[in-house]
């Protein structure tokens, strides 16, 4: 897997992470330090470790599905844009009634929630057989990056913003699955 489909795939699954930022940074009285460390540490350490367990999952499985594993990864990756997307269009009453999702459990289930999809993504790269410990590392220092960013343009651009970019990541994430089937193919 090349840098540039693993730097694709980071964005595309930070996506969702810096939604949710956006729309905190949106909430926040003051964006100070603390919170901005909280979240985007969090968030990027999910994003981090998600793939990894999904990839251990997978690798488990890999040796009973690998003539249609390019069309199980495929299938994953447009499930989860499909899914981001969708979202993107719906209201989320639970995101608006958090008055500071930086702590305690609202701060671990949003990171569970953003990171999601990174499981799913490490599922498809053991069936897929590739590495994972080098796009983990990737994925979680974007997610942590745009958490950082999407909490400083929250406090700027609003929560109206966010909903647009879940929108556009699971575009990402569909793209990328079209191109590992046509990869597989051609």
């Amino acid at each position: 897997m090349s840098f540039i489909t693993i730097l694709g795939l980071a964005l595309g699954l930070a996506m969702d992470a810096f939604a949710v930022s956006i729309a905190v940074g949106s909430r926040l009285d003051r964006l100070a330090a603390r919170p901005l460390f909280r979240l985007s540490f969090h968030f990027g350490l999910f994003q981090f470790m998600m793939p990894i367990i999904g990839w251990f999952v997978g690798s488990q499985i890999a040796r009973y599905i690998q003539h249609y594993d390019h069309w199980l990864a495929f299938l994953l990756l447009a499930y989860i844009g499909i899914k981001m997307i969708w979202e993107s269009w719906k209201h989320d009453e639970k995101r608006e009634s958090l008055t500071d999702p930086t702590r305690k459990w609202s701060l671990i289930i949003l990171s569970v929630a953003t990171s999601i999809d990174a499981l799913a993504v490490g599922l498809s790269m053991a069936l897929l057989n590739v590495a994972i410990l080098f796009p983990s590392v990737i994925i979680g220092i974007v997610a942590a990056a745009m958490t950082a960013v999407g909490m400083v343009f929250g406090r700027k651009l609003g929560a109206r913003f966010g909903k647009k970019m879940e929108f556009v990541g699971g575009l990402i994430l569909i793209a990328i699955g079209v191109n590992i089937v046509v990869g597989h193919l051609g």
